[in-house]
């Protein structure tokens, strides 16, 4: 059998190639997946995990607890340990201007710096780091807007605390809750140790050792996966997408290549039954078969693994290039994908090949010899498919609506997994009438591709099932990606409802101000909002007092926020470092000679203002000013430059400026590295979807090569052979488009009502339609650029040839 073996491989290589390429674009996708999920996680890592870079471990200390076990490990441990934190202290240059910008003016962040440089996150734009006491390095950005140079002198802190900083360099850093406007040394920030605003926990590398009770340890890449989570409401989408995808390449792979490798068996079974006939027995051409597919695989899988890894390194720079904002970094090579690739592609060439090859030896030397007859219904096979798929389709739907009432993920999984089995089951049904209605508004070309679509019911299944499982997958994550997005925009817009506030506590703002403010690119909207500044119990600065009949103009939340019921005043208290005032309280509020006595109510969203009832702004003033200036941001406007800009109109007219724009662009950021790695990831599920078509036309177009040379000599045409493979390409390719789309907002809706309203409450469902009918107008020229090869296959075969083909 071993002269069969390598028989088999050289006289059927080009049906074999196309089972490699099923096989190869499998383990590619696999090894892909890996890349950019370690792309997606080293771009959080360059962004908001980079304190962490190099790091092992992240070591807490207690809520509002003391700080100095953690102090006392960052000693112990050395250049093992990287401080991170930031403290609030008052400071000003060398000749006494107030260092910080708008509400923080005459404040600035200090935080440490780690003594070992393959520790320090922060990256050196100029001059050198500090290595004593009495040096810092500067945030490039504070240093330009505050215009500090290197070699100038600064002073933190007050009374006893205060000290005389260097600026010896200027660094950048990501926006993280440890970026800090100056970086000074280990030793140097502990002077600040008593501060009430002193903060700070430990990036690790090596081992910890032994650590206090109330310390709490976690590994770098948990810590950083609880607060992506954190970040989306307790969902870990990178975790949660690294198992859905592996999972769907398991699960693509297996069908187009068991696809393949049944059209590539069925079309051997007369010469299987010949080697039969000639005393070859049952075990001798299992194993024969089962060789060349393992030997397949091998090739194919080395192949796919150096493929993913060019094709995922490859698609970084372009998902760069597409979402500037959101860069993936270039990760290490991932060894466990890459022998994770290898593992698939055997284990799924070797499993999808198992059934096919018992098909073979289960058919009779004489029966196979025989023309084949399709499955009847009164057959075992034919009675079970139907039942289990009604089963299937009646448990399916009765377990996802159990699990939108009971909140339950395993459910939800369970019951999607049962409606996607049961559509499958059905599929040989289904399928060919879907085409046939479809191909029923075509010529008599689409007619003919038509019925050799739907001859073989089971095939036409199996072979849309791969784009079907990809398109639906792209059509539930592009709706619930839409939706999630939609719900925490709302949630965003409900609790910040004004983008940037300019205010004035001592002259009003200028109508000059107002129109260069709505002058400022990227600004969508701009009021001027009227009050007085006043003195309020609790606060030791005066605070502005304003009432807002123009809030819709600019608020994202419709202007809620700015009603406000006689008798109180609203009081966004998340701004404040350390409020005294609790909501509920009494307050007196004076401006001038005038009082009132109103109770605090806490909201959130507008800055450092309070709001007043026009009854109660009325009682405290006769002659109310604009002292605030509202900003709303239009669609797309690049958060940093529209911030830097308001920002340098507040410091010219001596105004604060308090802004939520950069806070939310980096949110938006990590966000969308997430989707754009979905994105990513979809689409090579639909390519190699599409692969699987094409392999399926190309072994079709070999098996009906005598049917093809019978029409050519009946007088169809090149011209029209080609049209008849494409058309035949393009109603499969649309029609597991269209049920693909259906199954995957149902699957969304499900998610929603599920996970979504969980986590969001008063979230609303949005399907990106414009989104779902590029994927739906995609279909048609993917199934056509799969059907080039086949179709030129096909009419590049003379009819005289083809009728001599046995």
């Amino acid at each position: 059998m071993r002269t069969v073996f390598l028989a088999s491989l050289r006289i059927h290589v080009l049906r074999y190639v196309a089972a490699a390429i099923a096989v190869t674009v499998s383990v590619a996708f696999v090894v892909v997946i890996g890349v950019l999920a370690s792309g997606a996680r080293a771009g959080l890592m360059e962004t908001s995990g980079s304190p962490y870079r190099g790091a092992d471990y992240v070591v807490d200390p207690p809520e509002d607890g003391p700080e100095s076990d953690v102090i006392a490990l960052v000693d112990r441990l050395g250049d093992d340990a990287s401080a991170l934190g930031r403290a609030y202290l008052p400071a000003h240059t060398e000749d006494g201007a107030p260092l910080g910008v708008g509400d923080v003016r005459g404040e600035t962040t200090v935080g440490p710096i780690a003594a070992s440089e393959d520790l320090r996150w922060q990256e050196l734009v100029s001059g050198r780091f500090p290595a004593g006491t009495g040096e810092a390095v500067m945030h490039v950005w504070d240093a330009r807007a505050q215009e500090v140079a290197v070699g100038d002198r600064i002073r933190v802190g007050e009374g006893p605390t205060a000290v005389d900083l260097q600026v010896i360099g200027l660094v950048e850093s990501p926006s993280t809750w440890t970026q800090a406007s100056v970086y000074v040394t280990w030793p140097q920030y502990l002077q600040w140790r008593d501060d009430p605003t002193f903060r700070v926990q430990v990036a690790v590398r090596g081992e910890v050792g032994p650590l206090p009770d109330d310390l709490t340890v976690q590994p770098v890449d948990e810590y950083i996966g609880e607060s992506l989570a954190a970040l989306n409401n307790g969902v870990d989408f990178m975790a949660l997408l690294g198992l859905l995808f592996a999972g769907v390449a398991l699960f693509v792979s297996a069908l187009v290549v068991a696809n393949t490798f049944s059209i590539l068996f069925a079309q051997r079974l007369r010469d299987f039954a010949l080697l039969r006939c000639v005393g070859a027995t049952r075990r001798q051409v299992l194993g024969s078969v089962r060789r060349e597919a393992a030997a397949v695989g091998v090739l194919a899988s080395l192949t796919g693994t150096l493929v993913g890894v060019g094709l995922g390194y490859g698609l970084l720079p372009l998902i760069n290039i597409l979402a500037p904002t959101t860069p993936l970094a270039a990760p290490a090579l991932p060894v466990a994908w890459l022998l994770g690739g290898l593992t698939v592609g055997l284990l799924v060439t070797v499993l999808a090949s198992w059934l096919p090859t018992r098909r073979v030896v289960a058919v009779s030397p004489l029966a196979a010899l025989r023309q084949q007859t399709a499955v009847d219904v009164h057959t075992a096979t034919g009675r079970v498919r139907p039942a289990l798929a009604a089963l299937l389709l009646v448990t399916g739907p009765a377990l996802l609506g159990t699990a939108m009432v009971r909140d339950s993920t395993p459910l939800m999984v369970a019951g999607g997994a049962s409606v996607f089995a049961g559509v499958l089951l059905v599929g040989p049904v289904l399928v060919p009438r879907m085409i046939r209605i479809a191909g029923a508004l075509l010529g008599s070309v689409g007619r003919l591709a038509t019925r050799n679509a739907v001859r073989n019911p089971r095939r036409t299944a199996t072979t849309t099932a791969a784009l079907l499982v990809g398109v639906t997958l792209t059509t539930a994550v592009l709706t619930g990606t839409a939706t999630w997005r939609a719900a925490l925009d709302e949630v965003r817009d409900r609790h910040h409802a004004i983008d940037a506030t300019l205010a004035s506590l001592g002259e009003p703002v200028s109508t000059d101000l107002l129109d260069r403010v709505r002058r400022t690119p990227g600004v969508e909207q701009a009021v001027a909002v009227d009050g007085a500044v006043a003195q309020v119990s609790g606060f030791d600065a005066p605070l502005p007092v304003v009432t807002a009949s123009a809030a819709p103009q600019v608020a994202r939340d419709g202007g809620t926020f700015a009603q406000v019921e006689p008798g109180t005043i609203r009081l966004d208290l998340d701004v404040f470092t350390n409020p005294t005032i609790r909501p509920g309280e009494q307050v007196t509020v004076r401006v001038g000679d005038r009082e009132a006595e109103l109770r605090v109510v806490s909201l959130s969203g507008w800055g450092r203002a309070g709001m007043l009832a026009p009854e109660d702004l009325a009682q405290l003033t006769d002659a109310p000013e604009p002292h605030v200036i509202w900003v709303r941001a239009s669609a797309g406007a690049d958060a940093l430059t529209l911030v830097d800009d308001l920002d340098g109109l507040a410091d010219a007219a001596g105004v604060q400026l308090e802004d939520r724009l950069q806070a939310q662009a980096v949110a938006n950021r990590e966000r969308d590295i997430l989707a754009w790695s979905a994105l990513g990831l979809l689409g090579i599920s639909v390519a190699i979807a599409l692969v699987g078509i094409a392999n399926t036309l190309g072994l079709s177009v070999l098996e009906r090569a005598r049917e093809h040379a019978l029409l050519r000599a009946l007088g169809l045409t090149r011209r029209q052979l080609h049209r008849m493979v494409a058309t035949e390409a393009v109603l499969l390719s649309m029609t597991a488009t269209l049920l693909g789309t259906v199954i995957g907002v149902g699957f969304a809706w499900a998610g929603y009502e599920t996970f979504v309203k969980r986590a969001l409450t008063g979230a609303t469902m949005v399907v990106p339609w414009p989104s779902l009918g590029a994927v739906v107008l995609t279909a048609a020229p993917a199934g056509l650029l799969a059907s080039v090869l086949p179709a030129r296959r096909a009419a590049r075969v003379s009819p005289a040839a083809g009728l001599s083909l046995d």
